[in-house]
């Protein structure tokens, strides 16, 4: 079987400096695997150390030279509110706070965020605040790639009249977006091709974060699907936030709202194609450019590094004892055969092979794939097994 993500994703000419800007920080990070990010943006080593040594002497195209002129001690107040005109024109969504923290990083002197936003408001170029609560609770995971929350944005309809549906996928301890495509639906189908990609680039988190709908949920609540399993033979555990819950996801949650003010709400999209470029150009912007404030004014590309679990080129297979109940799940009545009796198991697992096993209480077993429990079996009992849902996260609102 050959590499389970396929050939590398081309650059287009627009994303060309961005892609390069976006491995040289990478990079650049303490401890980074340089040759395999080199692997993974399907650039030769020779190339990659040439653009390191290239933004290390700030010389050539990499350089992250700003388009403004540099600070001076004899700018003028008048200056400096042209500085911040201009990027909350380039960024419309963005307030006093991100723009000081962006011209401060070029090399500017700005004044405090509030006179900022007085400089705003007397240019005509604040907008009534939105309303709604923030919320007071947080949550981090310690690391980068500990877990990833995925989800799609509420569908929006392109000028050609088809609806897209925008998936996004945020570390959760960087906000570092490691994808955002524009898809023309939301199968498990799509999110998995689009998912192989991310992974060759960025390796594989321990674990995902979703919510119980389609198509990391079944409708019957079970939660296990096809693409779950896929998940798990990677490596990667699935976490599903408690029903009625969206706020559990509030990193992504944010993201979305950040994604509609600052792209959907301020340009048409003629089809999936330019939205696919309108999104490419912003998702570089977010992660490299725009502070944030939830990370002290930093971007996520600040406090983000790539995963080292390189996406395997085959499929692991669950390995089992030998002298555990080993069963192969029907491949189409989705059951296994035990103690003379046919249980039916989680209609994700067919053909799959599972372990049966005893647990604490007396005619009792679990019906095991690899070490997760997916289902159990009570001998005591008529009816068939007992479906083990997937692990629901109690994280707070993050």
């Amino acid at each position: 079987m050959g590499l389970i993500g396929g050939p590398a994703m081309p650059w287009t000419e627009m994303s060309v400096m961005d892609q390069r800007l976006e491995f040289v920080r990478l990079a650049s990070a303490e401890g980074a695997n340089r040759r395999e990010l080199c692997r993974r943006y399907a650039i030769s080593a020779e190339t990659g150390y040439k653009w390191l040594r290239r933004h290390a002497d700030g010389r050539g195209d990499l350089s992250d030279r700003s388009r403004r002129p540099l600070s001076s001690p004899a700018r003028s107040s008048v200056a400096i509110e042209e500085a911040v005109v201009a990027v909350r024109t380039e960024h419309p969504a963005w307030g006093a706070r991100k723009i000081a923290a962006c011209l401060r990083r070029e090399g500017l002197q700005v004044p405090a965020p509030s006179t900022l936003h007085a400089i705003l408001a007397r240019r005509g170029c604040i907008e009534p605040p939105a309303g709604g609560a923030r919320a007071t609770g947080r949550f981090e995971r310690e690391a980068p790639n500990s877990l990833w929350q995925m989800d799609f944005k509420g569908w929006v309809r392109t000028n050609d009249g088809r609806p897209l549906h925008p998936l996004t996928v945020v570390d959760d301890h960087s906000r570092f977006s490691v994808c955002l495509e524009a898809c023309l639906d939301q199968t498990a189908q799509t999110v998995k091709s689009r998912l192989e990609r991310v992974f060759a680039r960025y390796g594989l988190p321990e674990a995902f974060f979703v919510d119980n709908g389609s198509p990391w949920g079944d409708s019957g609540g079970g939660n296990w699907t096809r693409f779950g399993v896929w998940l798990l033979k990677l490596g990667v555990d699935v976490l599903h936030s408690r029903p009625y819950h969206p706020q559990g996801r509030g990193k992504n949650e944010r993201f979305h709202r950040t994604l509609g003010a600052e792209v959907l709400a301020l340009r048409p999209l003629r089809d999936a194609a330019h939205a696919q470029d309108a999104f490419d150009a912003w998702r570089n912007v977010y992660n490299q450019k725009r502070p944030h404030q939830a990370l002290g004014m930093e971007v996520p590309a600040a406090r983000y590094a790539p995963s080292p679990r390189a996406l395997p080129e085959k499929l692991a297979e669950p390995e089992y004892d030998s002298q555990e109940g080993v069963r192969r799940v029907g491949k189409t009545k989705h059951y296994v055969a035990f103690q003379g009796r046919l249980w039916k198991a989680p209609m994700a697992f067919r053909g799959e092979t599972v372990a049966i096993r005893p647990l604490q209480q007396d005619r009792l077993f679990g019906v095991f794939f690899a070490s997760h429990q997916i289902a159990s079996i009570d001998l005591t009992q008529p009816q068939t097994v007992s479906h083990v849902s997937e692990p629901v996260s109690t994280m707070s609102p993050g």
